[in-house]
């Protein structure tokens, strides 16, 4: 159960990070928070690099099996790190296709811990 749950989450990163490079890359700065500017990023690059990164996260998971422990504690901090620019959304009202009003980005707010916890159980060891 856990294989099939860590695949499933390594896809569905791989899927986001491409959507990222590709077809929501502009609508993806919505959830980039205006203090990264003050790294001397843009969003857009915000935006790639984070779809990099969730690519590689993913593929991780599906093909370092034996790494899964590590990789999922990264995913975990991942997840817990872009949650700053989930709230940011939220609270400027930031919309994008799927986050078009303040319940489906609040409700948004709610899944990220459920990312994170997805990511620790399914790279668990197995008992």
């Amino acid at each position: 159960m856990k294989t099939i749950a860590r695949w499933l989450l390594g896809l569905a990163m791989m899927f986001a990070g491409t959507s990222h490079l590709l077809w929501a890359r502009e609508p993806f700065q919505a959830q980039v928070p205006d203090w990264t500017s003050v790294s001397g990023l843009d969003k857009d690059s915000v935006v790639v690099a984070s779809g990099a990164v969730e690519i590689m996260l993913g593929a991780a998971l599906v093909v370092l099996p034996k790494e899964r422990r590590r990789v999922g504690g990264i995913l975990a901090l991942f997840f817990t790190a872009i949650f700053p620019g989930n709230v940011e959304q939220y609270l400027k009202k930031r919309t994008m296709p799927g986050l078009d009003t303040d319940r489906k980005r609040l409700v948004r707010l709610f899944f990220q811990p459920l990312l994170v916890a997805w990511a620790l159980w399914s790279t668990s060891p197995e008992r």
